[in-house]
């Protein structure tokens, strides 16, 4: 796993906070200094919550489950999406639609209705409809696919949440604190760092930053579904080794009950033989 350079991270700018009237005064242990009106993140600190989330994700990731990546913000949608794609991992960058997570058997519905909309599409259905209605049907498409298409993969509750800037996505943290999601997230000078659950200090709105802590994070998502698939195939083989043993126990076994029938047979023709008779002492002096 690639540890994060306080000199990459510094070139990146991920030391850029806000300025120092909008600060939140529970992320000052993560502060270093403050220029000219802003305040400069602790990089020393950021490595090391870095490292300490990529731990934990790893091993999510090597669990099978999934980590739900949120980013609305114009600067982060992009990186985020191609990030999380890179991974296979399932992602917000629209609008988060409420219930999400606390509701989210009505938004696998809504993931299901497209699904049935390309059936129709498929079987022919779709061209029995009017124009207006194909139209209409269309559009829900679009929008539904816009919205949710990049979480169709995820058939249950994520694993954890990656967030960039907690304090524009207060809703996804109050769901995934509800249902006691794990949270990650970048967090800014301005934003509380108590409701994270691991915590990156850094600079949540340069593109630069976002796209470099990023690109850990991910990295270190990609080694743990390395490890999981190489355990799969470590199983595979062990299957593969354990029905290979059984399989020769099965022959042995088949030999002994086929070689079993003579041996009775043997036993049963020599007790059945008579035995001579024993000679008598007359018979005995005749000969």
């Amino acid at each position: 796993m690639a540890k994060p350079e306080v000199n990459d991270l510094l070139n990146a700018g991920v030391h850029f906070g806000h300025l120092t009237r909008k600060w939140n005064p529970n992320m000052a242990p993560y502060i270093y200094m403050e220029r000219n009106g802003i305040h400069i993140i602790n990089l020393y600190k950021t490595a090391a919550k870095i490292e300490e989330t990529n731990e934990a994700l790893k091993k999510i990731a090597a669990s099978g489950r999934k980590i739900l990546f949120v980013a609305t913000k114009k600067q982060a949608k992009d990186i985020v999406a191609e990030k999380a794609k890179a991974v296979n991992m399932p992602y917000i960058t629209e609008r988060w639609p409420g219930g999400m997570l606390t509701n989210f058997v009505t938004i696998r519905k809504a993931v299901k209705k497209m699904g049935s909309i390309d059936r129709m599409k498929k079987d022919g259905t779709f061209e029995t409809l009017s124009k207006k209605e194909r139209l209409q049907v269309d559009r829900l498409r679009a929008k539904l696919e816009k919205n949710l298409g990049s979480i169709t993969d995820m058939t249950r509750l994520p694993g954890a949440l990656f967030i960039v800037d907690t304090t524009r996505e207060h809703i996804a943290v109050k769901e995934a604190q509800k249902l006691k999601i794990p949270i990650f997230a970048m967090v800014d000078t301005n934003s509380d760092p108590r409701d994270v659950d691991f915590v990156i200090p850094s600079n949540d709105d340069a593109s630069k930053s976002i796209d470099k802590i990023l690109g850990l994070v991910t990295g270190a998502l990609a080694e743990g579904l390395k490890e999981r698939q190489s355990e799969k195939e470590g199983t595979a083989a062990n299957d593969a080794k354990e029905m290979e043993a059984a399989a020769k126990k099965a022959e042995v076994a088949d030999a002994a009950v086929e070689a079993a029938p003579e041996a009775e047979t043997k036993a049963s023709v020599k007790e059945a033989a008579p035995e001579a008779p024993a000679k008598s002492p007359k018979e005995e002096k005749k000969d």
